[in-house]
């Protein structure tokens, strides 16, 4: 686009987009949607300001929530599996045995390593958190673990899938667009993911066992409350079992979900009785709404449907335009002209690829822009300093789909929040794998541990071996 953009005002710009979103979350604590919009308002405002037409600004706004249809239509479809999934005794079952067989203390532990495995065969942590992240929050919930860090040790182990996992999208995209060869990629990606899983790991084990709770009273009363309640049948399982089975063999997302859905309501008719069409659509619409006597079952039950996945389809929305505006005005590619004749060294290269997948994921809120952007962006300046290529996928994994969901803003994020009805900001101090992984990527970057760059060579040739 000919425009007067500038890198100084530009630069002024972006600090006052962040001084909007930082204020309005952390001092003012309002929902986050308004002070996007004002973000998407300031952006456009200054496009326009520097000789973008009407046009320009819409067409970026047009494209930036095309781009993110698919995580929408996702998002709806998993109201309906969390609706359709308490209405016919699904999680209720599966909380009345996880009491049995989790303990509060090994809880955080075992909802990480639970999680890494379920994420890991369907690679998608939205199908995860949507479904076994859901039924795990509930048992953290009447244990009194704390919702942060039930949240945290869940999201953790999801994403863990969505960057391990050769069945995930990111798996797949990062090593795309860098031009390496997957396992290749994934093999490498083990130097950042390793330690960082540990640390969680340890960290998990002695937060589990300095706030162990549980009353084992209260935890019977709600045993009681859930069988009289709901069915609590092996026959519930099928749904869940159906889904991890359909995602392993690498069905599309939304029509595996909606297989669970169909199953799922099909149990219901089964299992509870007086249950009417009218009272399914009330429920897929609404979500669950139903007294139990228990205000803990109540608050775990009480979930899903279409209406309540309003709250993160709106927020993404907005986000997505926001990214529309960064792209159509070529915002990213001017930033990178600025700082591109200083990236000769490793250490820089990944700092910078660090950077500037953090930064799309805050302005932007989309995972794949932060990926494909930077990764288009920088691969020629890897080849040309002899960096390795499979040093520029792992980054884009580290920076790109890791610190999405710590963006309150972001499509990962709103739909996290949403669906375990925990603030991203409070989940976030406890993902500690999320954040340390791109501490590791720097620390590998200026060490020059873990690149595979040959010794005494200025330049390599990368292969896809």
């Amino acid at each position: 686009m000919n425009s007067k953009i500038s890198a100084p005002g530009l630069i002024a710009v972006l600090f006052l987009l962040f001084g909007i979103m930082f204020s309005s979350l952390v001092l003012l604590k309002v929902e986050p949607h308004v002070p996007l919009m004002v973000c998407v308002i300031v952006l456009g405002a200054y496009g326009i300001i520097c000789g973008a037409d009407w046009k320009t600004i819409e067409k970026g706004l047009i494209q930036g929530i095309t781009s993110g249809l698919q995580p929408v239509l996702i998002l709806l479809v998993i109201g309906f599996v969390i609706a359709s999934w308490m209405m016919s005794g699904t999680v209720p079952t599966l909380l009345y045995y996880g009491m049995d067989y989790i303990q509060p203390e090994w809880f955080a532990l075992s909802a990480l390593f639970i999680t890494i495995l379920v994420s890991t065969f369907t690679g998608s942590s939205f199908t995860t958190i949507g479904t076994v992240g859901v039924a795990l929050m509930g048992i953290g919930q009447v244990m009194d673990v704390h919702p942060g860090i039930a949240a945290g040790a869940i999201v953790c182990g999801a994403f863990f899938g969505d960057k391990m996992s050769p069945l995930s999208d990111s798996t797949n995209l990062s090593p795309g667009i860098a031009g390496v060869n997957m396992f290749t990629h994934i093999r490498h990606m083990l130097w950042t993911t390793v330690p960082s899983l540990a640390i969680t790991a340890v960290i998990f084990f002695f937060i589990g066992h300095e706030n162990a709770a549980g009353n084992a009273a209260e935890l019977e009363k709600i045993r009681q409350t859930l069988s009289s309640n709901f069915p609590v049948h092996p026959l519930t399982l099928l749904s869940p079992i159906a889904v991890m089975v359909l995602a392993f063999r690498r069905l599309p997302i939304v029509p595996t979900l909606l297989a669970g859905v169909a199953l799922s309501i099909i149990t219901a008719f089964v299992l509870v009785p007086d249950l009417t069409l009218a009272k399914v659509a009330s429920v897929m619409q609404n979500g669950l709404q139903m007294q139990t006597g228990n205000s803990a079952v109540d608050s775990i039950v009480n979930k899903g449907g279409l209406i309540p996945m309003m709250w993160s389809i709106s927020l993404i929305m907005i986000a997505l335009s926001l990214g529309g505006l960064i792209q159509v005005l070529g915002i990213f590619e001017l930033l990178l002209s600025a700082i591109q004749d200083k990236l000769h060294k490793a250490g820089n290269l990944i700092a910078a690829t660090v950077a500037s997948s953090v930064g799309i994921n805050l302005l932007a809120g989309e995972m794949y822009l932060s990926i494909m952007l930077p990764g288009q962006a920088f691969k020629p300046q890897y080849e040309k300093a002899g960096v390795p290529l499979k040093n520029l996928s792992r980054t884009l994994e580290d920076a790109g789909t890791l610190v999405n969901p710590l963006v309150p803003w972001s499509v990962s994020g709103a739909f996290i929040a949403a669906t375990l009805n925990v603030p991203v900001l409070d989940y976030l101090p406890f993902a500690f794998m999320l954040w340390l992984s791109p501490l590791f990527a720097l620390f590998f970057g200026f060490s020059g541990i873990g690149l595979g760059m040959k010794r005494n060579a200025e330049k390599s040739k990368q292969t896809a071996a």
